[in-house]
């Protein structure tokens, strides 16, 4: 049977940039600085490990990691050998964490030496999975493997060839849950590709470029800027955690071109002393993604870095739109188009196609769309329709196709009979002059059936009263049934690893106050 998808090996990228561009950086984490011949050394001494261990094509590889090197090694590794890489939130407890584990049929997990004690408690009670399959990347208590010791006398030459598709299983991502029980959604060889090659494109990306994360690596936006970087052969700088000084610093160090940020970290990069135009003149692209990010913080960036701001509308399951920095100053409050070979519609609960302006679902298609959920065939089924992936999100098309974001459905209020959109009212109350970030939620209401709630951060130094506030926003919202109920001022947000704000965890601090 004709193959559509091809040899699309992704483990090959790294392989070839070793014989092509040996001595160029590839990465720079921990200290360490590696040549992609260097890298590509870590990397096959990890997959002859993995093989060595007893793994094989198609099993799966856990992690409760935070940003190290041994991840992104593992991410190639996977790569070359065939099997899938799951990584999980190190901020899960230990139910949770089972669950997953459970559910993603774990061959092997890695840790760091932190997570040593959640995972004693979780571990997999499996006769066939041995000690060694237990790593902890660092000193290993007993019961554990170190991954240095597991590692220890690996071959680092080329492991052997898996005869990898395009169509066979990359990772498994699991969504973040701020809308209900975390789902693993599959992605393919060939879904990778494309995430390299439209993005790479997308981000104008160079073998020249220099890439650098900070943000969480298991968050699958950090495959959008990762997988371009080693698909060009540029350089990847890690950091272990986002710190918005030592990116400032190390953007102005590393000559750093490309970076992505969710909206609370541009917003804590901008409020930085150490913020400066001149810190950041190298950057190419700032990318934003994740959540919106309010139209007053994006033309802050953009009035002290014009020319750089990207905005990625988009979901694990496969869909996305891109506003493109040369589209800002014309679409300012667009999330963008769809990338080429991809397809929007909006759909109104009828099912009837919108006309432009009309608010709908969003509705998506193209050859980044998941295959479907890890063994959720049901879950599968009322997310992709006839090849179509229903987001979930709100939104409207203006007369030259361009995507306006209006809310999430869950989201969304219903006050009076009314639909409030919570981030028309977060549009409002970020131009306070003493407000560094807020998220508006519902809760409910005798009389209207739910009613607006905001929550909000207060910029350093500023000291303003939640009812001055509520009074604030209620006189300069643009309808009555926009007004807020009350105000939540708050030191943080509660957020998933990817950085998003959880609304419902919001909605219970409200709830016992």
């Amino acid at each position: 049977m004709f193959d559509c998808y091809g040899e699309v090996n992704m483990g090959r990228l790294i392989s070839r940039h070793a014989r092509c561009r040996p001595h160029h950086t590839a990465v720079v984490c921990g200290g360490e600085r590696l040549t992609y011949l260097e890298f590509n050394d870590r990397v096959n001494a990890f997959s002859n490990a993995l093989l060595a261990c007893g793994l094989r094509k198609g099993d799966k590889v856990a992690t409760v990691l935070p940003n190290c090197l041994e991840l992104l090694v593992l991410y190639w590794a996977a790569a070359k050998t065939g099997i899938a890489a799951v990584p999980l939130s190190p901020l899960l407890k230990a139910p949770a964490l089972a669950r997953l584990l459970d559910g993603a049929g774990a061959a092997m997990v890695i840790g760091a030496p932190s997570q040593a004690e959640l995972l004693a408690a979780v571990r997999i009670e499996d006769p066939g999975i041995r000690t060694e399959r237990y790593l902890i990347t660092g000193e290993a208590p007993e019961g554990f493997c170190a991954y240095d010791r597991f590692i220890e006398g690996a071959s680092r030459t080329e492991p052997p060839d898996a005869g990898i598709k395009g169509g066979d299983l990359f990772n498994i991502i699991y969504s973040s849950g701020t809308t209900g029980e975390p789902k693993g959604i599959i992605h393919t060889h060939f879904i990778r590709a494309m995430y390299a090659m439209v993005f790479g494109a997308a981000w104008r990306m160079t073998p020249e470029s220099v890439v650098l994360q900070t943000g969480a690596l298991i968050f699958n936006g950090a495959f959008v800027t990762m997988l371009p970087c080693f698909f060009y052969g540029a350089t990847y700088v890690l950091h272990e955690a986002f710190e918005e000084e030592r990116l400032i610093e190390t953007i102005a160090e590393e000559n750093v071109t490309h970076v992505m940020m969710v909206p609370a970290q541009i917003i804590a990069v901008m409020n930085s002393a150490k913020f400066t135009i001149e810190k950041l003149a190298t950057l190419e692209m700032i990318l934003t993604l994740g959540s919106p990010l309010h139209l007053e913080h994006k033309q802050r960036l953009e009035a002290a870095l014009p020319g750089r701001f990207h905005e990625l509308y988009g979901l694990t399951e496969g869909f996305m739109t891109i506003l493109d920095r040369a589209d800002f100053a014309t679409k300012p409050g667009s999330v963008g188009v769809p990338p080429p070979f991809f397809e929007m519609r909006i759909v109104g609960d009828d099912g009837r196609d919108c006309n432009g302006g009309e608010v709908g679902e969003i509705v998506g298609r193209g050859p980044m769309v998941m295959p479907g959920y890890y063994k959720r065939d049901d879950l599968t089924a009322q997310t992709i329709r006839d090849g179509w992936l229903f987001t979930g999100d709100l939104g409207y098309v203006d007369e030259d196709g361009f995507l306006y974001l209006v809310d999430r459905k869950k989201d969304m209020i219903i006050s009076g009979g009314i639909n409030v959109y919570p981030r028309d009212i977060e549009e409002v109350i970020v131009m306070h002059p003493s407000v560094r970030e807020t998220a508006v939620f519902g809760i409910q209401h005798d009389k209207w059936g739910e009613t607006p709630v905001a929550a909000v951060i207060l910029a350093d130094g500023q000291t303003v009263s939640a009812s001055e506030l509520r009074d604030w926003i209620n006189e300069n919202v643009g309808a009555k049934f926009q007004k807020v109920h009350d105000v939540l001022v708050l030191e943080e947000f509660p957020r998933s690893a990817a950085g998003k704000t959880l609304k419902r965890e919001l909605r219970e601090t409200y709830s016992r106050t």
